[in-house]
């Protein structure tokens, strides 16, 4: 695919976003099945709901330009996923892990949200209105959902992992 249009990289963009989703959905899945801390799999499992509906609005964006939805390879996902399984390949201590789990998860966070806010201002320079309030709701979305990994994140009681 050639990129020489505004257009051109904003449907670049959303395939990169899309396949990431996809991706993220069956993460969000072994993040939950790998955290023992109830309230942690819990947002896990909220969030892997919201990013099916994500996926679906995705969708509803490529129907705007009347394509089927494709996936361009994320690599930014593809390295943080692979991250993660290298990291649960060393059999951590359950605690380590389940603290691990949010740092990994707040790091999916933050692409995710450069992502959607990349794209926003393309949708806007494209005239795509309703678009762009699509992508907006799931970079609000995404936002909402680093916040309650950080407050989850500063609640971890750290005493149960060694200092050393």
């Amino acid at each position: 695919m050639s990129v020489d249009t505004i257009q051109d990289l904003f449907e670049h963009g959303l395939e990169d976003i899309y396949h990431a989703e996809h991706q993220l959905l069956d993460a969000l899945a072994d993040l939950e099945e790998n955290t023992e801390r109830e309230e942690i799999a819990s947002a896990f499992a909220e969030h892997r709901e919201e990013t099916q509906e994500q996926i679906d609005r995705l969708e509803e964006v490529f129907e705007m330009f009347g394509e089927p939805p494709e996936k361009e390879e994320c690599e930014g996902i593809e390295g943080l996923i692979e991250e993660y399984e290298e990291f649960t390949g060393m059999d951590p201590d359950q605690e380590v892990l389940d603290y691990h789990n949010m740092a990994a998860a707040e790091k999916t966070e933050h692409y995710e949200i450069a992502a959607y806010g990349n794209l926003l201002p393309l949708a806007d320079q494209l005239d795509m209105g309703e678009a762009a309030d699509l992508l907006e709701e799931n970079l609000r979305e995404e936002q909402d959902a680093l916040e309650k990994l950080k407050g989850l994140t500063e609640e971890f009681e750290m005493d149960a992992i060694p200092a050393e």
